[in-house]
Parts: C-alpha cells; structure tokens; sequence
C-alpha cells in the first residue's frame, strides 16, 4: 500500500511539473509557439491545450476533485501523447522527438494504475 502511494505520488508529480507547470511558464515563449507551428498547428491550438493540460493536473493532483473528471483528465493526456507522438513521427520522421510522449505516456498509466489501485484498497477498507 506504501509503495503505491509512493509510485501515485512520484508519477503524478512528474505529469503535473511536465504537463501543468512547464507549459504555464514556458507556452509564451518563441520557442513553444515555434514548435506548434512546425508541426502545423495554428497558435489558438497551443494556447488551448495549455489551458486544458493545467485543468488536467489539477484534476489529478487534488484528490477532491470527483474520480470521474480524473479518469476524463487521465483520457485527455493518454489523448495527447499519443497524438503528440504521431505528430512528431509524420512531420520529423522516427527520432527521439516522438518517442518522449510516449515515454511521459507510461509514467501517465503507472499514475492510472497506482490511481485505482489505492481506490480498490480504499473501497475495501470502508
């Protein structure tokens, strides 16, 4: 049970430092607006997906919120890496550039997985 917490913990906070506070501080830099325009995405949409991507984290990180607005948040960035990734492999081909979202993606499901399992305990404790 303590090591879910832990590995809940560790993943979530990397999905929020990743996905919540890299973006909020640094999406109004050139060199963001830069990277949604070469993959071929107009500004509105980098813009949008920021604002989306911190509603996310803190779906997760606040443990009030309701377990479904988590699971949808969970959705959403499953949404997003996979989509980031095929992004990035038609427009740059095979390269480290496409396999980073997925590589956030797998700490996304240890995040999921540890998530339910401390529920499941939760539920069976009550």
């Amino acid at each position: 049970m303590k090591t879910t917490k832990i590995i809940f913990w560790i993943t979530t906070i990397l999905i929020f430092l990743f996905e919540g506070v890299m973006p909020a501080l640094t999406s109004q830099s050139e060199m963001a607006k830069e990277g949604i325009r070469h993959l071929g995405y107009p500004e509105y949409f980098g813009n949008a997906l920021v604002v989306f991507k911190i509603l996310g984290v803190l779906a997760l990180i606040i443990p009030q919120v309701p377990k479904r607005v988590k699971e949808w948040a969970y959705a959403g960035f499953a949404f997003d890496f996979i989509f980031a990734s095929i992004s990035h492999f038609a427009v740059d081909g095979i390269g480290m550039q496409g396999f980073f979202p997925l590589i956030v993606f797998a700490v996304l499901i240890a995040s999921y997985v540890s998530y339910h399992k401390l529920e499941r305990f939760k539920n069976i404790a009550l």
